[in-house]
């Protein structure tokens, strides 16, 4: 069974993608950018992803608990401690396989960091929530 997550972007149906995608236990989160914190710097920008993150994950019947993987993509080198610091008051205790490494731009140029995550839903006979739309694979 397959769980597409729609985080509401009027690019969704136009690129062809999905916020998050669900398949059995498995959760892939998106490539996710700080909407609406365009004007923050590194760490208020990786916390505003991380309100994404968990409000697309709760949907999917996830949580950062279930988080094996993250990737964060950085425009600026100098910005790791702080974006790292931000990763660690969510996963200090989790410490899900980790990457960061820096591109030379991302979509916005405001951005300084997008973060894509992974997650292994505990229990493997876990259905999807309710309100979800399944698709056949």
């Amino acid at each position: 069974m397959r769980q597409n997550i729609s985080g509401g972007s009027p690019f969704e149906p136009i690129i062809g993608f999905s916020r998050a995608v669900r398949v059995g236990n498995i959760v892939h989160l998106a490539g996710t950018g700080p909407v609406g914190a365009d004007n923050e710097d590194a760490a208020g920008q990786t916390r505003r992803i991380f309100e994404i993150a968990a409000e697309t994950l709760a949907k999917a019947g996830a949580s950062f608990q279930d988080v094996v993987r993250t990737r964060m993509y950085l425009t600026h080198v100098e910005d790791w401690e702080a974006v790292g610091r931000v990763h660690g008051e969510f996963f200090s205790e989790t410490r899900p396989a980790a990457t960061m490494v820096v591109v030379t731009a991302l979509l916005n140029p405001a951005w300084h960091i997008e973060i894509e995550m992974d997650a292994v839903v505990n229990d493997s006979s876990a259905q999807p929530p309710e309100n979800s739309i399944p698709t056949v694979l």
